[in-house]
């Protein structure tokens, strides 16, 4: 009897060609009864055991392939009586050969346990890049040191610190005039750049570690850390952006203009470019997907530009010391506010109010097999069913719940509901904008407000989920942009921009390369790796499937292209704006 294929094991005959985070599992069985095995993993919620293999009697074997990522719970049962014989969980390696051997001994039936082929270590690739960009990120802190202290011969101060910011004129020599310092956020950059540069890696596979990639559905991986990133840098932009066009005296109508027309590009870009396949054809309304990364990104956009449009301040601010001064901050912007918690109300109202159809109310799970499988077509709760009732199939065909949940719903991580705390974090973002503006040269207050609100989110975070991956009263979750997810994301965003903001514009330790160029080109980056890094040269084909080195070294080498085309329209001052 053959079992079904899953991404977990499958039944073979063989010993098969095992690849990427497989191993071999083989089953002896030396009873006069056949057993069935099943397994669940500890990363499925509540999910119903699934067919392995059946193993026929007396010394007959079987063989699957499970998979190494997580650790597997595996039960063995006689399929006569519906009785286990064992359940054992463990955490296998990738191309090891084990055996489970089911037999009598004395009176009583047990499962012993042998190892036939020792297993690859499947981190050995990501230590040694580890250890190699520990070294490179060491010379790019180190050689402009170096170079700072022993230049002696350049006359002005400024090339000493950056030659790149010497200005030349036609003839290629050192203009006349010195330069003045530009008051661009060095920081801010550096860490649009850093982010862009993360998704571009886990965009193109992250090597085929899966904690480079999405999390099946609730809890944190790398994968899930970027695009909240880029979010709060965008809110913190448009601070600093709208702040000094309104200082210069730029009419709202024409900031009306500026932020329509930015809002359009971005939605086009997402619907044209990022749905474009060669292989399918000119745009099909039957497979084109409605929502998208850059759609909410331009959403997103326009909310806090019409925020900071119509209840910005582009006055000073009072400094008497008394307390509405301290949080000054917050409350000259009261307005803002209000919109901000009227949209969260209204995300908490719906996602645990809202009836669904043959749905619990407040369901956040991702249905299919887990909780023991009586949800199956609820995936995502209201956030799901809202996004199907408006775009049909028009969504993300494969969410990454599908492969562990066997779920049959399409749920798009972009969605309606998850907009709404989307433009949440983006006000976070807006928030450390306007710190930064309120306290200017004045370090100490901004990575002290940068500390306290770090903190804040940090604890609301950690009191809605419990510390907990599933059991929380709201979940860390990418795919819903659950409430705590967004908490959680703001902390560590204010602790990263503090953290450079330290480094790069206070200290000065760091000029922010190579992070800083793509941060200044995010655009075309983006729409740039979409679009063609999945050709030659930024890609090719896999030919050694069985470890991860070569899909490492090719991720790893298409994101650094994208950081050196960064650089190199940097060198020929050549910016995509929109």
């Amino acid at each position: 009897m053959r079992a079904p294929e899953s991404s977990f094991g499958h039944h073979v005959r063989t010993g098969p060609a095992l690849k990427m985070d497989q191993a071999l599992l083989t089953f002896h069985n030396q009873l006069n009864e056949e057993v069935q095995v099943f397994y669940t993993t500890d990363f499925c919620y509540k999910c119903v055991y699934q067919h392995l293999v059946s193993v026929k009697p007396d010394n007959n074997n079987s063989s699957a392939t499970i998979s190494t990522r997580f650790t597997l719970t595996l039960q063995v049962q006689i399929q006569t009586r519906n009785h286990t014989l064992c359940r054992w969980s463990q955490t296998y390696e990738e191309s090891g050969h084990y055996s489970v051997w089911i037999q009598v001994v004395y009176t009583d039936a047990v499962c012993s346990f042998s190892l036939d082929k020792s297993p690859n270590n499947a981190h050995l690739p990501l230590l040694v890049v580890a250890f190699l960009l520990a070294i490179t990120a060491l010379l790019f802190v180190v050689v402009p040191y170096v170079y700072r202290r022993h230049c002696t011969k350049c006359k002005k101060a400024i090339c000493c610190q950056d030659p790149l910011d010497c200005v030349q004129n036609v003839d290629g020599e050192a203009a006349d005039q010195p330069v003045t310092k530009t008051s661009r956020l060095l920081s801010l950059d550096t860490f649009r750049g850093f982010a862009l540069t993360v998704m571009v890696f886990v965009n193109y596979g992250g090597g085929g570690y899966w904690f480079f990639q999405h999390a099946p559905w609730n809890g944190l991986t790398v994968a899930d850390l970027v695009m909240p990133w880029i979010v709060f840098i965008m809110g913190t932009s448009v601070v600093l952006a709208f702040s000094s066009m309104q200082r210069r005296g730029v009419s709202r109508l024409q900031l009306l203009r500026k932020l329509s027309w930015r809002t359009v590009v971005l939605m086009m870009l997402g619907f044209c470019f990022v749905n474009y396949s060669p292989r399918d054809g000119p745009l099909s309304w039957s497979w084109l997907r409605i929502p998208g990364v850059l759609q909410r990104l331009g959403f997103t956009y326009f909310l806090l530009s019409l925020l900071q449009t119509f209840w910005g301040r582009t006055e000073s601010p009072e400094r008497e010391h008394h307390w509405r001064t301290s949080a000054q901050d917050v409350f000259l912007f009261w307005p803002q506010w209000l919109v901000i918690i009227l949209l969260e109300t209204m995300w908490l109202c719906i996602t645990f109010l809202m009836p669904v159809p043959n749905c619990p109310t407040g369901y956040l799970g991702a249905g299919g097999i887990s909780d023991d499988g009586r949800y199956p077509n609820c995936t995502g709760g209201a956030a799901g069913f809202i996004d199907r009732w408006m775009f049909g199939d028009n969504m993300y065909r494969y969410p990454t719940c599908k492969e562990m949940y066997k779920t049959v719903q399409p749920f798009d991580p972009e969605g309606v509901l998850g907009t709404i705390n989307s433009v949440v974090m983006g006000f976070l973002g807006m928030q450390a904008g306007k710190i930064i503006v309120f306290y200017k040269r004045r370090n100490v207050h901004i990575l002290g407000r940068y500390l306290v609100w770090a903190a804040l989110l940090g604890i609301s975070a950690a009191v809605l989920c419990k510390c907990t991956r599933d059991g929380g009263f709201i979940p860390v979750n990418k795919n819903l942009w659950s409430l705590s997810y967004v908490l959680c994301m703001g902390c560590f965003s204010f602790l990263l921009l503090g953290g450079m903001y330290f480094i790069i514009d206070v200290k000065g330790w760091w000029s922010g390369q190579p992070f800083i160029n793509p941060g200044m080109n995010s655009i075309l980056v983006y729409v740039g790796h979409s679009l063609l890094g999945f050709y030659f040269p930024f890609s090719w084909e896999i030919r050694f499937q069985e470890s991860h080195w070569e899909l490492l070294l090719q991720n790893l080498w298409g994101t650094t292209l994208w950081v050196l085309i960064a650089y190199l329209l940097y060198r020929k001052r050549f910016f995509l704006k929109i």
